[in-house]
C-alpha cells in the first residue's frame, strides 16, 4: 500500500523543481516507491565546496528538496504544501565526483508534521550523508 496521494510520478515532481534551486543544482527524481523517493544530484563545480568536495550545503539542499516534495505528495496537493522547519547532516564520508543518489523514507507522517529521513549514497552505495528533516504542513499560498 502506497503513502502517497494519488498517482504521482517521476516526471511529474521533475516539473516542481522547474526555475527552482532543485533545478539550478540538476536534483531529478528518478524513483517513486510505495514509501519513498530517490532522487540524484551531480557532484560538480556548482555543488563542491572550494576544497573540491561535495559541499555539505548541496547535500542539505538534496535532503530538503526530496523531503518536502514528499511532504507535498502525501497531503492534498490542492490545498496544503510541506515546509522545512528544521533539518540536520550527518556527513559521513567525502565525495569527490560523480553523482549522489538520496533516498527518503519517513519515519513519522501526522497531521501537521512530517519528519523524513533521508540517506545520500555516492555511485559506489557508500554512505556520504544522512539527514533528518523536519517539515510543517502548511496552506498552500494563493496563485
Amino acid at each position: 500500500m502506497t503513502i502517497w496521494n494519488g498517482q504521482i510520478n517521476t516526471d511529474l515532481l521533475n516539473e516542481l523543481n522547474k526555475g527552482t534551486m532543485g533545478e539550478y543544482l540538476d536534483i531529478r527524481f528518478i524513483a517513486v516507491g510505495d514509501d519513498f523517493l530517490e532522487a540524484t544530484m551531480p557532484v560538480t563545480n556548482s555543488t563542491k565546496q572550494p576544497f573540491g568536495l561535495l559541499h555539505g550545503g548541496a547535500s542539505v539542499a538534496l535532503a530538503e528538496t526530496v523531503g518536502s516534495v514528499a511532504s507535498w505528495a502525501v497531503v492534498n496537493r490542492e490545498l496544503f504544501i510541506g515546509v522545512g522547519i528544521e533539518i540536520n547532516a550527518n556527513h559521513v564520508k567525502q565525495v569527490t565526483e560523480g553523482v549522489v543518489k538520496a533516498r527518503c523514507t519517513p519515519i513519522k507522517i501526522g497531521g501537521k508534521v512530517h519528519i523524513w529521513e533521508v540517506r545520500i549514497y555516492d555511485e559506489t552505495g557508500d554512505l556520504a550523508c544522512i539527514s533528518r528533516f523536519t517539515c510543517m504542513v502548511v496552506p498552500r499560498p494563493k496563485r
